[in-house]
């Protein structure tokens, strides 16, 4: 399981985050998605830790505290959702996007 932080700072490091969450236990891994097309950070991360309980004291104390000018959002990570592949379109059937000439 992970941590989820939100309304991070866009300067925030992964090393900024690690030391952070380092007073609540051992981080295995963090990680600051970054968009794909301009490679800026996308304002949220997560943490990885060693321990059910180093995670949940991390929690307690972070979430809601004020850090680098901003008030986190901590929590427990959702399970990524499985996608599926290219999807339809949306062209098919009796849809009013179905459009034929006539």
């Amino acid at each position: 399981m992970s941590i989820y932080v939100g309304n991070l700072s866009y300067d925030v490091k992964e090393g900024d985050l690690s030391h952070i969450f380092a007073e609540y236990g051992t981080v295995k891994r963090v990680q600051l998605p970054t968009d794909r097309e301009t490679g800026r950070p996308r304002g949220f991360g997560f943490v990885e830790m060693s321990s059910d309980a180093e995670e949940d004291a991390a929690i307690e104390a972070l979430d809601g505290a004020e850090w680098m000018e901003r008030d986190l959002k901590v929590n427990k990570a959702k399970p990524r959702e499985e996608r599926s592949g290219g999807g339809g379109g949306g062209y098919g059937g009796n849809s009013r996007n179905n459009f034929s000439r006539r």
